[in-house]
């Protein structure tokens, strides 16, 4: 499995993406940075967290504009899987492959702890053979200022309808008390129409080794290799 893990300014949990993929899974990760205008040829792209362009304007709104941005839209459309972690998510929503839009927290606070999330979809980052079926909750970290889910009424109905909704915030036992940001429909993640690319806020590379207490986000990466 060949993976890139894509660099912007401000960047900060790349090497956490690349440690995961390359590190602890195995597989041939390298970076790219924002600069270059080809992916090479992955099988898996990484946009990590962080504060890309320093989140001026708007969170991903500067990064949506970096040369890479064209290749990580054609590798989506060839249908690879991309992978967008906190500010990823954001980056991908700005650059259209994701819907919706990550606004400031309900708290207006920066959220930093561990959350619960449900797996309420089927895709490429979330297979029943890796041990993430829909119902199962996954206990992740989450590290955001700009992580409140939004939408319009009609697109969250599409979302749910056509089972793009990846993960919802949920108390540990599964209750619907768990959202930490306020997150429109408790969302913590979505898929796109062809379930090839996931953007989530927690970030599950943080929670993918045993060392560090956690193991539940190494299920997203075991999951492309079912």
């Amino acid at each position: 499995m060949k993976v890139a893990v894509v660099q912007f300014p401000g960047s900060n949990a790349d090497w956490d993406a690349l440690h995961v993929t390359r590190d602890v899974m195995g597989w041939d990760a390298r970076f790219v940075f924002h600069k270059e205008t080809s992916l090479g040829a992955p099988d898996l792209v990484v946009v990590p967290g962080g504060f890309a362009h320093g989140d001026y304007l708007r969170c991903g709104a500067i990064a949506r504009f970096s040369p890479i941005a064209d290749a990580i839209k054609a590798f989506a459309d060839r249908g690879g899987p991309v992978l967008g972690i906190c500010n990823g998510f954001q980056v991908l929503t700005e650059m259209g492959l994701l819907p919706g839009a990550l606004v400031r927290n309900a708290s207006r606070r920066f959220e930093c702890r561990d959350v619960w999330l449900q797996v309420n979809a089927r895709g490429r980052f979330t297979q029943p053979s890796a041990g993430i079926e829909q119902g199962t909750v996954l206990r992740l970290p989450i590290a955001h200022g700009e992580g409140r889910y939004h939408c319009d009424d009609e697109t969250l109905a599409r979302l749910e309808g056509e089972g793009q909704v990846a993960f919802r915030y949920v108390s540990p036992d599964g209750g619907t008390d768990g959202n930490p940001n306020g997150s429109k429909g408790d969302v913590a993640g979505v898929y796109d129409a062809r379930k090839n690319v996931l953007g989530l806020m927690p970030h599950p590379e943080r929670a993918s080794e045993s060392i560090l207490g956690n193991t539940d986000g190494k299920k997203l990466f075991d999951s492309l290799l079912s």
